[in-house]
């Protein structure tokens, strides 16, 4: 038998363990997306067009942090799009149709979809409808909600709000940093936190978890309830930073917030999620499209790349670990166990 060599197996290990990571590849593929950048396109990452990047970036970011949780709960939430646009009306058109002060109309904005959002928790788990059927009736209903209040016509944010939205403190865009803030308190309460770990252990297996005495349906409406709130800030922040959000701001972000969640390496199947990776993918599609966008191509020429961006970011991430399990074992690929619920 032919000795191994100790470096050459060392050296395995670590391509391995920096390959097979979930969360590995979004981080890698954001620090060659930003060396390639302005080699592609000299002047993007100037300070110009990252300061007008990063506020749609820390929008999608807080969306992709709310969308996680349901994810990571065996579900799809294609109820953004109505989340965004309700927190975006009632930030603008409280203030300026009702007369409410513009603290409270972004409180509005922000926990009336928290609860529409642990309503879409409720029918998932008190009533078993199915996640994408609930959200996505509940995303007619909002948007609804949304032209009612509108009257059909979107309102303009107040100054103080678009003020907030532009400036920056300490050279960064407020956006960015709430958008720090979010993702840096979810982080670590889904991953460092009892509340987490039973998050965790009800998105792996209903059964289980209910066996160890967790309450599965408070948890999973917890989910969807903090995710309505991420999609309300979402929309709080785009209308004040657009001046005068459309009806329909949210639709942009629906693909998007499952696709930075795919890429930040929560599992479809539930129980593995990152919210700081979730984050990160966020940066990622947000800078490649501004790197599209400054080479002259179309949105259709941008929506095909960032797919194919994304089925080659899952491909590796699904083959390279059972690629080089293979070379060390020698035996055939075989498809991984679906861990039942």
């Amino acid at each position: 038998m032919t000795p191994i060599d100790p470096t050459a197996q060392h050296g395995a290990a670590m391509w391995q363990r920096m390959l097979t990571g979930r969360s590995t590849a979004i981080w890698i593929a954001t620090a060659a997306l930003f060396a390639v950048s302005p080699m592609v396109a000299p002047g993007s990452l100037n300070s110009a067009p990252l300061l007008s990047m990063l506020p749609f970036a820390a929008v999608l970011a807080i969306v992709a942090a709310g969308q996680t949780l349901v994810v990571q709960q065996r579900g799809l939430d294609l109820s953004v799009p109505g989340m965004i646009a309700l927190g975006a009306v009632l930030a603008t058109g409280l203030p300026q149709g009702h007369g409410w002060p513009l603290g409270l109309a972004v409180a509005a904005g922000i926990v009336v979809p928290a609860f529409f959002g642990a309503l879409n928790g409720v029918l998932v788990t008190a009533f078993g409808v199915s996640p994408l059927v609930a959200t996505l009736g509940m995303n007619a209903v909002l948007l609804g909600t949304v032209f009612s209040i509108a009257d059909g016509t979107p309102s303009g944010a107040s100054a103080d709000l678009n003020q907030f939205a532009l400036d920056r403190t300490l050279a960064i865009p407020n956006t960015a940093l709430i958008a720090v803030a979010v993702i840096a308190v979810a982080g670590v309460v889904t991953q460092r936190s009892i509340v987490g770990r039973k998050l965790t252990a009800v998105g792996v297996s209903n059964r289980a978890a209910s066996a160890m005495g967790i309450r599965v349906s408070v948890f999973q409406v917890v989910a969807y309830a903090f995710a309505g709130l991420c999609y309300g800030m979402g929309g709080v922040l785009l209308a004040g930073y657009t001046k005068t959000p459309a009806l329909f701001l949210g639709d942009s972000y629906l693909l998007p917030s499952v696709a930075a969640v795919v890429l930040g390496g929560t599992a479809l199947t539930g129980g593995l999620s990152s919210v700081v990776c979730s984050g990160v993918a966020a940066v990622f599609l947000t800078q490649l499209g501004q790197l599209l966008r400054a080479l002259g191509w179309s949105d259709a020429s941008q929506l095909v790349t960032q797919s194919l961006v994304l089925l080659l970011v899952v491909l590796v991430r699904e083959l390279v670990p059972r690629l080089l399990q293979r070379r060390r074992t020698g035996l055939p690929l075989t498809p991984r166990p679906v861990v039942a619920s």
